[in-house]
């Protein structure tokens, strides 16, 4: 691997794109159920949706992939889109959302620095919806270093803490 300078600090993944076999299913999963607001809807089978009035976090497009499936197990490509939310309670509304619309969890994670939620879009593309713990709640081994885990999430505790 070459030795490179790192990236610039602040740089940040800005959007995701994703190929979609139905757009309205997807709208209705990412609006819908995780509410997301739609900002454009384009004639030629795309929409952009965003959270909080950005131009755009998730592109959805049926440019190359309409009534398409999604590749097969074992196959190159994205494992998951991951949505940060603000708070302990907004992820709490989020799964609230993802039961009530009978969406079924693949998993959900206690990581010592975040709280995650996993599942997949109509498109079987995995999300995952997360809330990080504040820096200094973080896991350390004793010389600093982050000490990461995987953990049962106790979902029924993540609800109680609901905005509503």
């Amino acid at each position: 691997m070459p030795n490179n300078p790192p990236v610039i600090a602040g740089t940040r993944i800005g959007h995701v794109h994703l190929k979609v076999a139905d757009l309205d299913r997807a709208l209705g999963f990412y609006c819908g159920v995780l509410g997301f607001e739609l900002t454009q809807r384009l004639s030629s089978g795309a929409a952009f949706i965003s959270a909080g009035g950005y131009h755009h976090h998730i592109g959805l497009n049926t440019w190359e992939s309409k009534g398409g499936r999604p590749p097969p197990p074992g196959t190159t490509g994205l494992f998951h889109t991951a949505i940060l939310y603000p708070t302990r309670a907004s992820l709490a509304d989020a799964l609230h959302r993802v039961i009530s619309a009978g969406i079924e969890l693949d998993g959900a994670s206690d990581h010592g620095v975040s709280e995650a939620l996993y599942l997949r879009d109509p498109d079987e593309n995995g999300v995952e919806l997360y809330w990080d713990r504040p820096g200094e709640q973080w896991p350390r081994t004793p010389d600093g270093k982050l000490a990461m885990f995987t953990k049962r999430l106790d979902l029924e505790d993540l609800l109680r803490q609901r905005e509503a």
